[in-house]
C-alpha cells in the first residue's frame, strides 16, 4: 500500500484545499452512517469537539476519490470512516492532503488517518493502528488480451512499469532494480490513476498495484484489464492511522469496526466498491 517518507517538522504538512465533509455524491456514492452512535466516547479527546477529523488522500481509488461534482469525497475508507463516526456519535470532517508527510499532520491537522494504510512494524514505533479492516496484496495488471506471461515479478525484467509514487509497489519495484534482480523501467506517478491511463495508451507494458485498487478498476471496466499476477505470498493489512498515545480513540474505533464486522457492513462495503466477486 502507500508508504510515507518521514517527515522532520511536524507542522510540514501539506494540507490541499480545504477540509471536506464527507457524504455520498449522485455518481458511484453507496449510502453510509447506517447506525446510531452506540458507543461511550466520554473518555476520547478529539482536535474539534463533535468532530472526527480525517486525513485522507483523496485521489486513490476506489478506497478515495471525488464524485462527480468534483468536491464531495467517496470511496471505500470514506464509507468506513463515515459509519465509524456514526457509532461514535461524531460527525465526520476529510481533510484532503497529499500522502507524502499525512502521518506527521496526526494530532496537528487531523485525528486519525484512514487512507489504505499498511500497518508495518516500522509505522508501529511512531503511531498506533485500529485493528485491521482488509487485506491486500501486490499485483501485476495487463490490459485485456495482452499475450505476456508473468508468473512472478522476475518475468517483469526488461518490461516498462507504472505504479505509483511511495507506495509498497514502488518500493518493491525499486528493490527488484537495485538489487539487479530484474532490468525494469519504472514509471512513478503522483496517482495511481495515471497509471491506468498510460497503459491504456500504450506507454507502459503493465502496471504494478495494489491488488484491492485492481479489484476496483476490473469491477468498474469490464473487460478492460486483466491481472497477470498477484503475490499472495505476501499480504499486507490496512488499519486506521492515530497519534501514539491516543489509546483511547483506538479503544472506541476497534469497538465500531468489531461492529461493522459483525453486522457485515464491511463486507457489504467492500463488495459494492470492489465487486462482489473481488475477494475470490
Amino acid at each position: 500500500m502507500k508508504f510515507a517518507k518521514r517527515m522532520t517538522a511536524l507542522l510540514g504538512v501539506a494540507v490541499l484545499g480545504v477540509s471536506l465533509l464527507a457524504g455520498c455524491g449522485k455518481e458511484e456514492a453507496k449510502s453510509t452512517a447506517k447506525a446510531k452512535a452506540t458507543i461511550d466516547i466520554s473518555g476520547v479527546k478529539l482536535m474539534n469537539d463533535g468532530v472526527l477529523s480525517v486525513g485522507c488522500e483523496v485521489g486513490y481509488p476506489p478506497f478515495e476519490d471525488m464524485a462527480e461534482d468534483g468536491k464531495t469525497p467517496i470511496g471505500f475508507d470514506i464509507d468506513i470512516i463515515t459509519e465509524v463516526a456514526a457509532r461514535l456519535g461524531l460527525k465526520v470532517n476529510i481533510i484532503n492532503t497529499s500522502w507524502d508527510g499525512i502521518f506527521e499532520g496526526i494530532d496537528v491537522n487531523y485525528d486519525l488517518v484512514c487512507s489504505a494504510c499498511t500497518v508495518t512494524e516500522e509505522r508501529k514505533q511512531n503511531m498506533l493502528f485500529s485493528d485491521t479492516y482488509i487485506s491486500n496484496y501486490q499485483a501485476v495488471i495487463l490490459k485485456a488480451g495482452d499475450t505476456k506471461k508473468i508468473q512472478s515479478f522476475n518475468d517483469l525484467d526488461g518490461m516498462s512499469i507504472a505504479l505509483q509514487k511511495e507506495t509498497t509497489s514502488d518500493h518493491l519495484l525499486s528493490d527488484y532494480k537495485s538489487t539487479g534482480t530484474i532490468n525494469v523501467e519504472i514509471v512513478a506517478n503522483e496517482k495511481v490513476i495515471s497509471c491506468f491511463t498510460q497503459l491504456d495508451n500504450g506507454e507502459v507494458d503493465a502496471v504494478v498495484v495494489d491488488s484491492t485498487v485492481a479489484d476496483g478498476y476490473l469491477a468498474k471496466n469490464p473487460g478492460k484489464y486483466e491481472y497477470a499476477f498477484k503475490d499472495q505470498s505476501e499480504p499486507e493489512y490496512f488499519a486506521i492511522a492515530m497519534g501514539k498515545e491516543n489509546t483511547a480513540l483506538q479503544k472506541v474505533v476497534n469497538e465500531a469496526l468489531a461492529q461493522m464486522e459483525k453486522e457485515g457492513f464491511i463486507k457489504e462495503t467492500y463488495d459494492y466498491w470492489f465487486g462482489a466477486n473481488a475477494a475470490e
